[in-house]
């Protein structure tokens, strides 16, 4: 009988503990009863998540960051496919959070160099040292193009935008009322959503839609349950998405200066500024050429009368 009551403990135990998870999360260490989950950092950091939500954007970088240098696993296929292949370097640094998972405005990424970044932690002005001025600015515009995969027949392209906003309501937990519009191009089977919030809206995050969002279609669902991915239903069957890029607009215009462009652009400015000038040199030296010819013939004209 003891034995019998001790497999029982035993068993119950496991399957509270398996129970015990983090399904917005799936990095997440969690334990104990009630429930706790973490995400770790650093080494000795680890930050308690609130796995009812989704996790913020802020910390979801950090925790990859520190992923990426222990060689931790972030996706199960792909990395760089040759030497020579590179990626967008702004797209993922170790960020500074605040208390409330929102990013600092300011950014170093450990380094003596700095930026300033929106409220999606995206660079939004040219790169300085540690005395750069950045103040707060929220991003109040996602456009989100995606392209599905292909599919028997066209969508339709009412029914897809109820099945977009179904799709971000559930899984994201993003309110329908901020899905504005969704352009659909049948031939090229892009589909073009714009997702706004009221700019003086501070508490309604886009940016972890769009970053849970990407990781679903791009690498692997940061999910529990990463075998789900991002689907719309359309019509009864499941569409899903082979491609995504994401634009986000601010409530304030960014502050690149020329130092964003790079030599190429530079080069081909200098070669137009160039180009322009060597012309008005030109039709300046003709115009002279020309005026010194007539007054040659009038010259001549009045040798002629006299």
């Amino acid at each position: 009988m003891k034995v019998l009551i001790a497999l029982f403990v035993v068993v119950f135990v496991d399957v509270v503990a398996s129970q015990c998870i983090c399904n917005s999360m799936k990095w997440a260490k969690c334990d104990g009863s009630p429930c706790q989950c973490t995400l770790q950092f650093t080494d000795e950091i680890q930050q308690p998540l609130d796995c009812t939500k989704l996790v913020p954007m802020c910390y979801l970088m950090k925790a990859e960051m520190y992923r990426a240098k222990k060689n931790l696993s972030t996706r199960s296929i792909g990395g760089k496919p040759v030497e020579t292949a590179f990626v967008d370097n702004d797209g993922i640094y170790d960020p500074e959070c605040e208390n409330d998972g929102k990013f600092k405005a300011v950014q170093c990424n450990n380094t003596d160099v700095c930026w300033c970044v929106n409220s999606a932690g995206v660079r939004r002005s040219d790169k300085g040292d540690k005395s750069i001025k950045c103040e707060p600015v929220e991003t109040y515009w996602v456009r989100l193009e995606l392209k599905h995969k292909a599919t028997d027949v066209p969508l339709d392209a009412d029914k897809l935008k109820t099945g977009i906003q179904n799709a971000l309501l559930q899984r994201y937990k993003l309110d329908k009322e901020f899905v504005k519009t969704v352009e659909y191009d049948k031939d090229g089977r892009i589909i073009v959503v714009d997702v706004k919030k009221k700019m003086e809206d501070r508490v309604t995050d886009l940016s972890l839609m769009a970053y849970y969002l990407e990781k679903d279609v791009k690498v692997l669902p940061l999910f529990h349950d990463d075998k789900q991915k991002f689907e719309v239903s359309v019509a009864g069957g499941n569409v899903t998405m082979e491609n995504i890029l994401v634009y986000y607009v601010d409530e304030k215009a960014p502050t690149f200066t020329m130092q964003k462009l790079t030599g190429g652009i530079i080069a081909v400015i200098v070669v137009v500024s160039l180009i322009v000038l060597a012309g008005l040199l030109v039709l300046f030296f003709i115009a002279r050429r020309q005026k010194a010819q007539y007054s040659k013939a009038q010259a001549r004209e009045m040798e002629t009368m006299s």
